[in-house]
């Protein structure tokens, strides 16, 4: 089954829009701007996102090229750089030219897991670019193919604790081995009583969407951004989402702390960062 990875729509990009804001974006840009020997920017500026088309990550960066391109009257432009959970983007932004011209847009696994578990990755550390702003958070949807016969997360949680109990281990999909969707689902199987089940590791949301909607793997998390127009068109079911209070997109969808599922909260985020500020630091002198 092809894959097309959804282009925003008018509504989400309105959403995302409200979100980042800007003049909050500009105000952002200003330590880049200073450092720029020219007028910035004079050409082209390039997002770098450390995933495939099709994720939160991805979705996030190309809305934020039509920001970027109405307020600098410049061509902004996408470069995918996947691999190793984002860490091959944030290596590449940390040697990259101290201009302004080359920006990671980062989330929550790159810049907070990945420190912690790529602890001898010989790549920069996500942790000493510099910030420039959060572009959007956004709770996850636990998603199954419509072809799956459970309608709830309870009827779920009971279908992946017979299938324990008759010997099969439940695959589940994820962007990456360490990524943010990873740990919410082992931390969710942690709540429900640790039943088995395998993580089938991807490099991005986008490519776990096909075996997903195909039915060849029966669940996964991630944003909503990247599972909503498969909702809509009933190829994927929600059956939860995680963070504190429903997400708007899909107010029938239950949380869980609804769901009684306790201390169970995960919230992902988008920022966009720079090089290392002690390199542009350096760089000025």
């Amino acid at each position: 089954m092809a894959f097309k990875h959804p282009q925003p729509s008018l509504s989400s990009r309105r959403s995302a829009l409200q979100h980042i804001g800007l003049g909050g974006l500009a105000a952002a840009l200003l330590p880049e701007l200073a450092l720029a020997q020219d007028a910035w920017p004079t050409k082209p500026v390039t997002l770098v996102v450390g995933y495939p088309p099709g994720g939160q990550t991805d979705f996030a960066g190309r809305v934020l090229t039509a920001v970027m391109q109405e307020s600098l009257k410049q061509s902004v432009v996408i470069d995918n750089k996947p691999g190793v959970n984002g860490n091959i983007a944030t290596d590449y932004i940390a040697k990259s030219a101290p201009d302004g011209y080359r920006l990671l847009v980062g989330n929550g696994s790159n810049m907070v897991l990945n420190p912690h578990t790529y602890r001898n990755t010989p790549v920069a550390d996500p942790l000493k670019l510099t910030p420039i702003g959060l572009l959007l958070t956004s709770g996850l949807l636990l998603v199954v193919p419509s072809s799956l016969p459970v309608k709830t997360v309870e009827e779920f949680i009971a279908w992946v604790k017979q299938q324990d109990k008759e010997g099969k281990i439940v695959d589940y999909a994820s962007g990456g081995p360490g990524s943010l969707v990873q740990t919410t689902m082992e931390l969710f199987r942690e709540r429900i009583g640790k039943p088995r089940m395998s993580h089938v590791p991807y490099k991005g949301s986008g490519p776990a969407m096909t075996d997903l909607v195909a039915g060849r793997i029966p669940c996964m998390f991630d944003a909503a951004s990247v599972v909503a127009p498969f909702i809509k068109s009933g190829q994927l079911r929600p059956l939860m989402a995680t963070g504190p209070k429903r997400i708007p997109a899909f107010p029938d969808v239950p949380t869980a702390t609804e769901r009684g599922i306790k201390d169970f909260q995960v919230i992902s985020f988008i920022g966009m960062s720079g090089r290392p500020a002690s390199a542009r630091r350096s760089s000025a002198r």
